[in-house]
């Protein structure tokens, strides 16, 4: 395997990693930055304002994005399979 055949699979690699953790994090970051807003308007400051609605918000969006992601992981898998061959060369 030559270095630019590795640079080209690890760039693959991350790339599909960033895809499915994008949505996720964007998720989070959005709930959280929108509890925070509110509990500056409001001076409500309870720890738990913050964390219950981030983990429904992720199990909903995960529930939803499901499908996607395991399509997409599988179809990340089969290519990496039939890369395979080109690996030992």
């Amino acid at each position: 395997m030559n270095p630019e055949y590795a640079v080209d699979l690890l760039k693959n690699t991350m790339l599909q990693a960033a895809t499915l953790a994008a949505p996720v994090l964007l998720t989070a970051m959005t709930i959280g930055l929108l509890v925070s807003l509110f509990q500056a308007v409001t001076s409500i400051h309870e720890q738990t304002l913050s964390f219950v609605p981030k983990v429904v918000g992720i199990l909903a969006l995960l529930i939803f994005l499901l499908p996607w992601m395991t399509r997409s992981m599988l179809e990340f898998t089969q290519a990496m399979i039939e890369r395979m061959p080109q690996m030992a060369h």
